[in-house]
């Protein structure tokens, strides 16, 4: 009696402990796991916008340094929609147009490596001012234009630019230029361009190794006052990015909400 009581017991602390361990080993997974958070806020012919999709998120894509990360791209910047219902964009209405194709790519290819790449060719044309040629991507990525043509020609195409409006109308704090970047939930300001130290101290479990010493050099924001121009970061060296102001839109140039491009 007394040893089948034992092997019970024995039995019953055996499975307890195999059931913790492997509830503790499904934590640490998960932990380990976690993606970062990445939000880029920009508008397609802003040059600071352009050149950090260009020198800077190319080569974190191509390091393997967003691998872990949840990456969200929000075309719209410092555009503007009136009381009437037309979009207006700072830097004209080919902008209006460059922000809601690059909507519809995201919309018609939600793969981020996809999506990323049409964006990039775009915004390389940009930094080479040879824009007009935006189409030619389509096929330099191997990609069936009709979907995004489809788009950005109809009434889906000015509502992906609405929403996106919407988005960047809710962050808290507002943006103050672009682009604007936020990583798990933190606004970067002027620091921007330091973003892969901001997202390798945030990885969860073991970090890429792309992020080997990037870790350790992780800045400080120090948000500073600056009259007429608000808060800028400590490490703000000669950046001056796409701000937003209350004027900054060209009205001259607009595309209509109803997706009239």
């Amino acid at each position: 009696m007394a040893a089948r009581l034992l092997h019970f017991l024995l039995a019953a602390l055996l499975q307890l402990l195999a059931t913790t361990s492997a509830s503790t080993a499904g934590d640490i997974a998960a932990t380990s796991t976690k993606k970062v958070r990445v939000e880029v806020y920009y508008e397609s012919l802003c040059p600071y916008s352009a050149r950090f999709v260009v020198y800077q998120l190319a080569t974190a894509f191509k390091d393997g340094l967003l691998d872990g990360a949840d990456v969200t791209f929000v075309p719209y910047g410092n555009a503007k929609v009136g009381t009437s219902g037309a979009m207006s964009c700072q830097h004209g209405s080919e902008e209006c147009l460059l922000n809601t194709v690059e909507a519809c790519a995201i919309d018609a290819w939600p793969d981020v490596n996809v999506h990323f790449g049409f964006i990039y060719c775009i915004e390389d044309m940009v930094v080479n001012n040879r824009r007009s040629e935006w189409e030619s991507c389509f096929q330099k990525q191997g990609l069936d234009p009709s979907l995004v043509t489809k788009c950005y020609r109809s009434g889906h195409g000015a509502r992906l630019a609405l929403k996106h409006g919407r988005q960047t109308g809710q962050l808290v704090p507002p943006h103050k230029f672009v682009p604007w970047v936020v990583v798990d939930g933190k606004p970067l300001y002027n620091d921007y361009r330091n973003f892969e130290s901001y997202v390798c101290k945030a990885y969860k479990g073991n970090p890429p190794k792309a992020c080997q010493g990037l870790g350790d050099q992780y800045p400080i924001i120090q948000q500073v006052v600056e009259p007429d121009h608000g808060l800028v970061g400590s490490n703000s060296g000669d950046i001056e990015p796409c701000r937003a102001s209350d004027d900054g839109a060209d009205e001259n140039n607009m595309v209509l909400a109803d997706g009239d491009v």
